[in-house]
Protein backbone atom coordinates (compact mmCIF):
# COMPACT_ATOMS: atom_id res chain seq x y z
CA UNK A 1 0.00 0.00 0.00
CA UNK A 2 1.41 3.37 -1.02
CA UNK A 3 -0.80 5.83 0.85
CA UNK A 4 -4.37 5.71 2.18
CA UNK A 5 -5.92 9.19 2.16
CA UNK A 6 -9.64 9.97 2.09
CA UNK A 7 -11.82 13.06 2.60
CA UNK A 8 -11.30 12.65 6.35
CA UNK A 9 -8.03 14.50 5.86
CA UNK A 10 -10.02 17.74 5.99
CA UNK A 11 -10.80 17.15 9.68
CA UNK A 12 -7.09 17.33 10.48
CA UNK A 13 -6.76 20.47 8.39
CA UNK A 14 -9.80 21.98 10.14
CA UNK A 15 -8.36 21.28 13.58
CA UNK A 16 -5.19 23.23 12.73
CA UNK A 17 -7.20 26.00 11.06
CA UNK A 18 -9.30 26.49 14.20
CA UNK A 19 -6.16 26.62 16.35
CA UNK A 20 -4.65 29.16 13.94
CA UNK A 21 -7.70 31.43 14.17
CA UNK A 22 -7.60 31.43 17.96
CA UNK A 23 -4.25 33.26 17.77
CA UNK A 24 -4.94 35.18 14.57
CA UNK A 25 -3.54 38.47 15.86
CA UNK A 26 -0.09 36.94 16.31
CA UNK A 27 -0.32 34.95 13.08
CA UNK A 28 -1.44 37.81 10.83
CA UNK A 29 1.04 40.48 11.93
CA UNK A 30 4.35 38.99 10.63
CA UNK A 31 3.28 38.76 6.95
CA UNK A 32 2.59 42.49 6.99
CA UNK A 33 5.66 43.60 8.92
CA UNK A 34 8.36 41.36 7.39
CA UNK A 35 8.05 42.50 3.76
CA UNK A 36 8.01 46.14 4.85
CA UNK A 37 11.23 45.70 6.85
CA UNK A 38 12.99 43.77 4.07
CA UNK A 39 11.91 46.20 1.36
CA UNK A 40 12.96 49.23 3.40
CA UNK A 41 16.28 47.76 4.54
CA UNK A 42 17.31 45.91 1.39
CA UNK A 43 15.14 47.09 -1.47
CA UNK A 44 15.21 50.81 -0.75
CA UNK A 45 18.21 50.93 1.60
CA UNK A 46 20.81 48.71 -0.03
CA UNK A 47 18.98 49.30 -3.30
CA UNK A 48 20.20 52.90 -3.40
CA UNK A 49 23.66 51.48 -4.18
CA UNK A 50 22.33 48.96 -6.70
CA UNK A 51 20.65 50.62 -9.65
CA UNK A 52 19.37 47.43 -11.24
CA UNK A 53 19.90 43.68 -11.45
CA UNK A 54 19.61 42.31 -14.98
CA UNK A 55 17.80 45.51 -15.88
CA UNK A 56 15.32 45.13 -12.99
CA UNK A 57 15.17 47.72 -10.16
CA UNK A 58 16.45 46.06 -7.01
CA UNK A 59 13.22 46.37 -4.94
CA UNK A 60 11.32 44.70 -7.78
CA UNK A 61 14.03 42.04 -8.09
CA UNK A 62 13.79 40.96 -4.43
CA UNK A 63 9.99 41.25 -4.04
CA UNK A 64 9.21 37.73 -5.36
CA UNK A 65 12.06 36.34 -3.26
CA UNK A 66 10.44 37.78 -0.13
CA UNK A 67 7.20 35.98 -0.92
CA UNK A 68 9.08 32.75 -1.65
CA UNK A 69 11.04 32.96 1.60
CA UNK A 70 7.90 33.62 3.61
CA UNK A 71 6.16 30.58 2.09
CA UNK A 72 9.22 28.44 2.76
CA UNK A 73 9.56 29.48 6.38
CA UNK A 74 5.88 29.24 7.24
CA UNK A 75 5.37 25.78 5.70
CA UNK A 76 8.69 24.34 6.85
CA UNK A 77 8.50 25.45 10.47
CA UNK A 78 4.82 24.52 10.71
CA UNK A 79 5.59 20.93 9.68
CA UNK A 80 8.76 20.58 11.73
CA UNK A 81 8.59 22.28 15.12
CA UNK A 82 4.80 22.64 15.32
CA UNK A 83 4.09 19.15 13.98
CA UNK A 84 6.72 17.66 16.31
CA UNK A 85 5.04 19.32 19.29
CA UNK A 86 1.64 17.98 18.23
CA UNK A 87 3.09 14.53 17.64
CA UNK A 88 5.43 14.10 20.61
CA UNK A 89 4.42 16.47 23.41
CA UNK A 90 0.71 17.14 22.96
CA UNK A 91 -0.04 13.60 21.66
CA UNK A 92 -2.48 15.18 19.20
CA UNK A 93 -1.64 12.61 16.53
CA UNK A 94 -2.41 9.74 18.93
CA UNK A 95 -5.76 11.29 19.82
CA UNK A 96 -6.75 11.76 16.18
CA UNK A 97 -5.65 8.26 15.17
CA UNK A 98 -7.95 6.89 17.89
CA UNK A 99 -10.83 8.14 15.72
CA UNK A 100 -11.68 6.80 12.24
CA UNK A 101 -8.98 9.10 10.83
CA UNK A 102 -5.92 7.09 9.80
CA UNK A 103 -2.21 7.81 10.14
CA UNK A 104 -1.79 8.68 6.47
CA UNK A 105 -4.67 11.15 6.70
CA UNK A 106 -3.18 12.82 9.78
CA UNK A 107 0.15 13.38 8.03
CA UNK A 108 -1.47 14.47 4.76
CA UNK A 109 -3.65 16.90 6.72
CA UNK A 110 -0.59 18.32 8.45
CA UNK A 111 1.17 18.91 5.13
CA UNK A 112 -1.91 20.41 3.48
CA UNK A 113 -2.24 22.71 6.47
CA UNK A 114 1.43 23.72 6.13
CA UNK A 115 0.78 24.54 2.46
CA UNK A 116 -2.33 26.51 3.44
CA UNK A 117 -0.34 28.53 5.92
CA UNK A 118 2.19 29.38 3.21
CA UNK A 119 -0.66 30.49 0.95
CA UNK A 120 -2.13 32.64 3.73
CA UNK A 121 1.20 34.40 4.21
CA UNK A 122 1.58 35.03 0.47
CA UNK A 123 -1.97 36.42 0.35
CA UNK A 124 -1.28 38.80 3.23
CA UNK A 125 2.02 39.95 1.71
CA UNK A 126 0.60 40.76 -1.72
CA UNK A 127 -1.21 44.00 -0.69
CA UNK A 128 2.00 45.24 0.93
CA UNK A 129 3.97 44.63 -2.26
CA UNK A 130 1.25 46.37 -4.27
CA UNK A 131 1.46 49.42 -2.02
CA UNK A 132 5.19 49.62 -2.71
CA UNK A 133 4.48 49.09 -6.42
CA UNK A 134 7.03 46.29 -6.77
CA UNK A 135 4.84 43.66 -8.44
CA UNK A 136 2.90 43.64 -11.68
CA UNK A 137 -0.85 43.07 -11.86
CA UNK A 138 -2.85 41.03 -12.66
CA UNK A 139 -0.20 38.32 -13.11
CA UNK A 140 0.87 38.65 -9.46
CA UNK A 141 -2.46 37.18 -8.37
CA UNK A 142 -0.95 33.86 -9.43
CA UNK A 143 1.34 34.15 -6.39
CA UNK A 144 -1.54 32.95 -4.22
CA UNK A 145 -2.35 29.57 -5.82
CA UNK A 146 1.31 28.94 -6.57
CA UNK A 147 2.12 29.56 -2.90
CA UNK A 148 -0.01 26.54 -2.00
CA UNK A 149 2.01 24.28 -4.34
CA UNK A 150 5.32 25.68 -3.09
CA UNK A 151 4.12 25.39 0.49
CA UNK A 152 3.15 21.76 -0.06
CA UNK A 153 6.67 21.08 -1.32
CA UNK A 154 8.33 22.60 1.75
CA UNK A 155 5.77 20.96 4.05
CA UNK A 156 6.61 17.55 2.58
CA UNK A 157 10.34 18.13 3.01
CA UNK A 158 9.75 19.33 6.56
CA UNK A 159 7.66 16.31 7.48
CA UNK A 160 10.42 14.01 6.23
CA UNK A 161 12.82 15.69 8.67
CA UNK A 162 10.22 15.44 11.45
CA UNK A 163 9.87 11.71 10.79
CA UNK A 164 13.57 10.99 11.25
CA UNK A 165 14.44 13.52 13.96
CA UNK A 166 14.90 11.99 17.43
CA UNK A 167 14.26 15.20 19.38
CA UNK A 168 12.91 18.68 18.77
CA UNK A 169 16.36 20.20 19.34
CA UNK A 170 17.75 18.16 16.44
CA UNK A 171 15.42 20.05 14.10
CA UNK A 172 17.92 22.90 14.36
CA UNK A 173 20.20 20.97 11.98
CA UNK A 174 17.94 21.10 8.91
CA UNK A 175 16.98 24.65 9.83
CA UNK A 176 20.55 25.90 9.78
CA UNK A 177 22.14 23.52 7.28
CA UNK A 178 19.34 23.37 4.72
CA UNK A 179 16.96 26.33 5.11
CA UNK A 180 19.61 29.01 5.72
CA UNK A 181 21.69 28.12 2.62
CA UNK A 182 18.52 28.27 0.54
CA UNK A 183 17.70 31.66 2.01
CA UNK A 184 21.07 32.97 0.83
CA UNK A 185 21.98 31.06 -2.33
CA UNK A 186 18.77 30.50 -4.30
CA UNK A 187 18.76 33.61 -6.44
CA UNK A 188 17.00 35.51 -3.69
CA UNK A 189 19.06 38.67 -3.23
CA UNK A 190 21.43 38.40 -6.19
CA UNK A 191 21.38 36.52 -9.51
CA UNK A 192 22.30 32.86 -9.37
CA UNK A 193 24.83 33.25 -12.19
CA UNK A 194 27.10 35.30 -9.93
CA UNK A 195 27.94 32.12 -8.02
CA UNK A 196 30.64 29.64 -9.14
CA UNK A 197 29.25 27.14 -11.63
CA UNK A 198 29.34 24.12 -9.27
CA UNK A 199 27.23 26.01 -6.74
CA UNK A 200 24.84 27.10 -9.48
CA UNK A 201 24.31 23.51 -10.56
CA UNK A 202 23.87 22.40 -6.96
CA UNK A 203 21.29 25.13 -6.33
CA UNK A 204 19.34 24.16 -9.42
CA UNK A 205 19.49 20.45 -8.64
CA UNK A 206 19.01 20.37 -4.87
CA UNK A 207 17.61 23.66 -3.53
CA UNK A 208 13.84 23.88 -4.00
CA UNK A 209 13.74 27.60 -3.22
CA UNK A 210 15.74 28.26 -6.39
CA UNK A 211 12.85 27.07 -8.53
CA UNK A 212 10.21 28.75 -6.38
CA UNK A 213 11.98 32.10 -6.60
CA UNK A 214 12.46 31.70 -10.36
CA UNK A 215 8.79 31.02 -10.97
CA UNK A 216 7.59 33.73 -8.57
CA UNK A 217 9.88 36.22 -10.28
CA UNK A 218 8.29 35.38 -13.61
CA UNK A 219 4.86 35.91 -12.05
CA UNK A 220 5.64 39.28 -10.49
CA UNK A 221 7.38 40.56 -13.62
CA UNK A 222 4.75 39.08 -15.94
CA UNK A 223 7.66 37.73 -17.98
CA UNK A 224 7.42 33.98 -18.51
CA UNK A 225 9.92 31.85 -20.42
CA UNK A 226 10.46 28.13 -21.15
CA UNK A 227 12.81 28.01 -18.16
CA UNK A 228 9.85 28.68 -15.91
CA UNK A 229 8.14 25.54 -17.20
CA UNK A 230 11.19 23.62 -16.03
CA UNK A 231 10.90 25.36 -12.64
CA UNK A 232 7.26 24.34 -12.37
CA UNK A 233 7.93 20.76 -13.49
CA UNK A 234 10.76 20.38 -10.93
CA UNK A 235 8.49 21.68 -8.16
CA UNK A 236 5.56 19.44 -9.15
CA UNK A 237 7.64 16.26 -9.32
CA UNK A 238 9.50 17.01 -6.07
CA UNK A 239 6.21 17.80 -4.30
CA UNK A 240 4.73 14.41 -5.19
CA UNK A 241 7.91 12.58 -4.18
CA UNK A 242 8.25 14.27 -0.79
CA UNK A 243 4.51 14.06 -0.07
CA UNK A 244 4.51 10.29 -0.49
CA UNK A 245 7.89 9.85 1.21
CA UNK A 246 6.81 11.91 4.23
CA UNK A 247 3.70 9.79 4.75
CA UNK A 248 5.65 6.55 4.52
CA UNK A 249 8.38 7.76 6.89
CA UNK A 250 5.89 9.09 9.44
CA UNK A 251 3.85 5.87 9.22
CA UNK A 252 7.02 3.94 10.07
CA UNK A 253 7.69 6.21 13.04
CA UNK A 254 4.17 6.20 14.46
CA UNK A 255 3.35 2.52 14.01
CA UNK A 256 5.03 0.69 16.86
Amino acid sequence: MLIDVTARVQSVWRRNWDAFLRTYRVNFIPPFIEPVLYLLALGFGLGTYIEAVDGIPYPIFIAPALVSISVMYSAFFECTYSSFVRMYYQKTFDAIIATPVGIDEVIAGEMIWGATRGMIYATLMLPVLLIFNVVAMPSSLLLIPFAFLAGLLFAGIAMCFTAITPSIDALNYPSFLFITPMFLFSGTFFPLDLLPEPIQYFALAALPLTHVVGFNRAITLAAFSPVNLLNLAWIAVATVIFFVLAIRLMRRRLVV
